[in-house]
């Protein structure tokens, strides 16, 4: 792989203290039957789901609707595995991840390659405020907001907008600007980005030909549109949350941007299940190499893991509120702060 690919995770982990490395060694086990039994307990129902739309289309779409929302939450669990193949985790072998990402990208509509590059990224400057905008939701400070131009903020009021953020963006990132490769792509990401797109074109091909176009566009946009509601909110929350740790590059930590910057999201067990772990995402951001069915096993053997406090679902819809970094006050804020703001 080029360099371009994996940016930061080489030497990032040398900012914590030395014994938590220690910790994560123990669970960075990947395991081929456990990840095989994964994708079969996975892509198995997902596949039986269309099947029984296919059957129960002709008798009502009240009865085929219900069964593309589930398969909604079957592709939150396909994106799991598939960002765990980005990490290498999923597998031992390089290979094994690699072609499995690629294929369950193709089903959550992502190129691989261009994705594990990007969230490269993201995992080492996640909680950094110096180096924002890679794989991450828009955020400003406080003052950054005021110094902006108005046709600025209207953009950025409207993209913190629940409705547009949780609603229009999701399906418009999936669908429409996955399709495209980032302007700083080289031309090894751009195929695998064209590879995806041709992939998805061939399933969507035999798609229509099993349903017919329109059923076949409802179906899977009730699909989709499920999943990346989920996934988005899923990754809001596990960095835009009270308590959030942010700071400036000179007194950045890697571990406490992990373990403090990184929610851990208590979920109950049947929503764990269908979003594979990932709300254990402190564990996640310190050592990506551990596998999601390694996670809750981490979490609760190891003291330093038990003692991040936990973000509720009830918690974590305060987090709609937030809309700006507050330096001086170090935490998330909402739009009222503003005010105070100007007068100083």
């Amino acid at each position: 792989m080029k360099n371009q690919e994996t940016p930061g995770f080489a030497g990032v982990h040398e900012d914590g203290p030395a014994d938590w490395r220690e910790i994560v060694r123990r669970y960075q086990v990947s395991s081929r039957w456990r990840a095989a039994w994964q994708l079969s307990n996975t892509l198995l129902p997902y596949a039986a789901l269309w099947v029984a739309m296919y059957f129960s289309l002709p008798v009502s779409y009240w009865l085929a609707i219900p069964l593309a929302i589930l398969a909604g939450a079957f592709l939150v669990r396909t994106f799991v595995i598939f960002h765990d193949c980005t990490h290498l985790s999923f597998f031992r072998s390089k290979r094994a991840n690699e072609i499995a990402g690629f294929l369950t990208g193709i089903l959550v509509f992502t190129p691989y390659h261009q994705w594990r590059w990007e969230h490269a990224i993201h995992h080492s400057s996640a909680g950094d405020l110096d180096r924002r905008g890679m794989g991450d939701v828009w955020t400003l400070t406080v003052q950054e907001y005021l110094d902006s131009s108005r046709g600025r903020r209207f953009a950025y009021r409207l993209s913190r907008n629940p409705v547009i953020l949780f609603g229009i963006a999701p399906l418009l990132l999936f669908l429409v600007l996955q399709r495209f490769p980032a302007r700083k792509a080289d031309r090894h990401l751009r195929r695998w980005v064209h590879a995806t797109n041709l992939g998805i074109a061939l399933i969507a091909a035999a798609g229509v030909w099993a349903f017919g176009w329109l059923p076949y566009l409802i179906l899977q946009l009730t699909a989709m549109l499920v999943a990346s509601i989920a996934g988005v909110w899923l990754f809001y929350v596990q960095h835009q949350f009270e308590g959030v740790y942010w700071e400036r590059r000179p007194d950045w930590d890697f571990a406490k941007a992990a373990l403090e910057g990184s929610s851990f999201y208590k979920l109950p067990g049947i929503l764990k299940w269908f979003s594979g772990n990932i709300g254990y995402h402190h564990i996640h951001h310190l050592s990506p190499r551990i596998p999601n069915y390694e996670l809750e096993r981490a979490h609760m053997a190891e003291p330093m893991f038990r003692g991040v406090k936990p973000l509720t679902f009830r918690g974590s819809l305060k987090s709609l509120g937030f809309r700006l970094w507050d330096e001086s006050r170090h935490k998330l804020t909402g739009y009222r702060c503003l005010k105070s703001a100007r007068r100083k």
